[in-house]
């Protein structure tokens, strides 16, 4: 079964339009495995910026660009927010929706998160799910528990067959940032569940969707991680803004 391999960066509220300028030059010479994407998320500010750069620099079609959210209405007295249509017009293709920022700072629930999905897929974008348990929920044996929990409403919002389209991403919130990373073994276990899980729905789709893994990837750790059986590449922050160090991320993924 092929799946496509995804690294993603997650420049959270980080980055500039010198950053953008460095990145673009630097992935320019990056050699990827077949069946492998590479998604850039900056700030909002700077995503027609990172657009033309990309147009301009002539990167392949393997490049993309994702955002870091967006709201779930289509229009109206919204103030602040960003619909579907505005990412689409800036050529924007993945949006990251439930990281687990905006689950505990701006207290987006699971069922916001279904309904921003839904509003993602209706505009022709593609979703990055994020999912994960706190370092309590993980000490106490309840990771797998909430994971389903936010897991089963999206499928209840949108249908198994839809997440031919989706991305998924496990970030454990312990690892985010942190310098703290899943040992292989542990986050190959995860993915492993997680594809089970969206295999209780459809065996099919779950063989097709691509699993990525967040929390304090590194060039360092990489490798290691993206060679386990269920893990399709990673969602990256802080080592995102390194462009060095992004390239090798970039470099270690393995399509499938």
């Amino acid at each position: 079964m092929t799946r496509q391999a995804i690294v993603a960066a997650n420049w959270k509220m980080n980055g500039s339009l010198a950053l953008i300028d460095e990145m673009v030059s630097g992935l320019k010479d990056v050699k990827l495995n077949q069946n492998v994407d590479v998604v850039v998320c900056p700030s909002a500010p700077y995503l027609a910026a990172f657009a033309l750069a990309t147009k301009n620099e002539g990167l392949s079609e393997n490049f993309h660009l994702g955002a870091q959210n967006v709201s779930e209405h289509e229009k109206g007295a919204y103030t602040g927010e960003v619909s579907t249509t505005m990412l689409r017009e800036v050529s924007t293709e993945y949006v990251i929706l439930g990281h687990s920022e905006r689950r505990s700072l701006y207290k987006e629930t699971s069922t916001l998160v279904a309904h921003k999905v839904k509003a993602v897929l209706a505009a022709g974008l593609k979703p990055i799910l994020c999912i994960g348990e706190s370092e309590s929920e993980r000490t106490t044996g309840q990771t797998e528990v909430v994971l389903a929990a936010q897991l089963q409403p999206v499928i209840d919002e949108i249908g198994i067959e839809k997440f031919n389209e989706v991305v998924v991403a496990y970030e454990p919130v312990w690892a985010i940032g942190t310098g703290k990373t899943a040992s292989p073994a542990m986050a190959q276990e995860t993915h492993e569940f997680i594809r089970q899980f969206l295999a209780n729905a459809d065996v099919e789709v779950a063989k097709r969707v691509p699993l990525l893994y967040g929390g304090s990837v590194n060039a360092a750790n990489c490798e290691e991680l993206f060679a386990q059986a269920d893990i399709d590449g990673g969602l990256i922050g802080g080592a995102s803004l390194k462009v060095d160090e992004f390239k090798v991320i970039c470099s270690a993924a393995k399509g499938s």
